[in-house]
């Protein structure tokens, strides 16, 4: 395995590990393979589980868990083991079909891989209960079974949205399971359907003043994870950019010479925006000042090695959770999306049309900007009743 620890180093090299962390995972990666030639095995031989026992044979640091799924992912990466190495236990009849509805959603259907995830892990835990041996059981599958599951799950659930995204995607799986020919019918008319007004929430915008207060407190971080954060913050006032898509950016998709950035955004649709000033100069700050250097075309990257692309809109959403608490402003929730009503609630105080912010929104449906009506006070006076017993 010489060449193989090789250019293994040469990656913890390329993702800026410590010189500590660096010693540490290729002396794992030494030993590792020493046990494996003691007991007559090698490459092709490697799994997680295989892994995993080693681990239990000859324990050494807390952090030779993590080196162990680095190593074999990256392994996995250069096609030196198969995919199914990587698999802590034995597929199941449950997995295959819903890596199938995973590859079905990605490939046929167009959703963004956030999307997938969370109807992945709603259709895992209805074929569990529902369906535990898989297509064998989909057959017996009835349609008191399926409100049971439905009815019986929405009530866990502090939200309507919550419980109704429960009833789409049951309903989803449902229709691919009778695309794939594995139901004679489509049983997705017996998911009962609960009740959500997509109007009845009103938007949860910051005050302009506390958007402002927010990012005058991040030009006080000048470190690399305040320079970053900085851009971030930015990019979701400036832009009402959604916490994915910024994670998504790439170097590519900044076009300096136009002054114009390109945003991949709902449904995989690629849109150009205008660049503001400010905006501009805090990713070239960031890019010159405090992005490390590294192979990975996201702009955005971890601040601790390996030097990668941040990993999910999660991390978004925690730049500006913590930005919100750094500046002491009080809300009822603290998030990404936030900055994006607040783009929209001061658009439409300063005379913008609804069409015009869902332009900038990059809204797919305009209905989806009606919901902003609710904050035009000015507008909702000019059409409201008077009030019983007043003249008018």
């Amino acid at each position: 395995m010489s060449g193989i620890l090789e250019s293994y180093a040469g990656l913890l090299n390329e993702e800026g590990f410590s010189h500590e962390s660096f010693l540490s995972k290729t002396w794992f990666v030494m030993r590792f393979s020493c046990w494996l030639h003691k007991h007559g095995m090698g490459v092709k031989d490697l799994t997680l589980t295989l892994g995993e026992r080693f681990l239990r044979d000859c324990p050494g640091r807390s952090g030779d868990p993590t080196t162990l799924k680095h190593f074999l992912t990256w392994m996995r990466s250069q096609e030196l083991i198969p995919p199914q190495a990587l698999q802590a236990h034995e597929k199941s009849d449950v997995d295959t079909l819903v890596e199938e509805y995973s590859s079905y959603l990605l490939a046929e259907r167009g959703l963004a891989s956030t999307s997938v995830e969370v109807y992945v892990a709603l259709a895992r835990r209805f074929l569990e209960r529902t369906c535990p041996a898989g297509r064998r059981d989909l057959r017996a599958l009835a349609a008191a079974d399926i409100r049971a599951f439905v009815t019986r799950q929405a009530r866990k659930y502090r939200t309507s949205k919550a419980a109704s995204l429960l009833a789409v995607a049951v309903r989803s799986l449902l229709r691919f399971i009778h695309y794939r020919g594995y139901t004679d019918r489509s049983l997705a008319v017996a998911v009962p359907a609960v009740a959500h007004w997509s109007m009845a929430p009103i938007p949860r915008a910051l005050p302009l003043k506390a958007v402002r207060r927010v990012l005058t407190q991040s030009k006080r971080r000048q470190t690399p994870c305040g320079l970053r954060d900085r851009a971030i913050l930015l990019l979701l006032a400036r832009l009402g950019l959604r916490a994915r898509e910024v994670m998504l950016l790439e170097l590519d998709d900044l076009d300096w010479a136009n002054g114009c950035i390109y945003v991949c955004g709902k449904g995989r649709q690629e849109r150009p925006l205008p660049l503001p000033h400010d905006v501009g100069q805090a990713i070239a700050k960031y890019l010159r000042e405090g992005r490390p250097a590294s192979s990975c075309r996201r702009v955005f990257l971890r601040v601790r090695a390996p030097w990668r692309g941040v990993a999910t809109h999660d991390a978004i959403s925690m730049v500006a959770h913590r930005a919100l608490k750094r500046a002491g402003i009080r809300s009822a929730t603290y998030g990404a999306h936030q900055f994006r009503h607040s783009l929209a609630t001061d658009m439409l105080r300063r005379g913008a049309s609804l069409t015009e912010i869902g332009q900038v929104l990059r809204h797919r449906d305009p209905n989806t900007t009606r919901i902003y009506a609710k904050v035009d006070l000015s507008s909702l006076r000019e059409v409201a009743l008077p009030w019983p017993g007043t003249p008018l």
